[in-house]
């Protein structure tokens, strides 16, 4: 942080820093996500197809654990989604105040919207079997009508 010096009084102030103002940010597959991530202002749904996966992932900055678990998400959803996915990135370090609709305690954290019932999983994701069973996407790459023990 840059400081200041007071002439008058001979003190010396901190200067603060603004922080740029957040953006909203929404990877789909027609429009992939930048790997520098941001804050998703308001998450509002266009869930026109009952078939598209709503995920919302929640990072803490520009991070590379916030990275990873981005492009995790990402490589799981291309090989078991095929293009019928959402992600919404949430930036919590600038916009704190959006980890109390999903309750966020750890991050990253990724939280399955749509299909519901809501799935929660914490972590990077690079443990890809763990998180193919957390999600339920190795059931929807087996096709929607199979059953499977968990």
């Amino acid at each position: 942080m840059a400081t200041t010096k007071n002439t008058r009084t001979g003190t010396r102030k901190k200067a603060t820093r603004r922080a740029s103002p957040p953006e909203s940010r929404v990877a789909t597959k027609d429009r992939p996500a930048k790997r520098t991530v941001a804050a998703l202002a308001e998450v509002e749904g266009d869930e026109s197809a009952d078939d598209v996966w709503t995920l919302r992932l929640y990072i803490a900055g520009d991070s590379p654990k916030s990275r990873t678990a981005l492009a995790n998400l990402e490589r799981l959803c291309d090989s078991h989604l095929k293009g019928k996915y959402k992600i919404e990135v949430i930036d919590l370090k600038t916009r704190p105040e959006l980890a109390k609709a999903d309750q966020i305690l750890a991050l990253p954290t990724l939280i399955r919207k749509i299909p519901e019932p809501m799935k929660r999983l914490i972590g990077d994701l690079s443990n890809a079997e763990r998180a193919l069973v957390a999600l339920d996407l190795d059931a929807e790459s087996r096709g929607k009508g199979n059953n499977h023990a968990h």
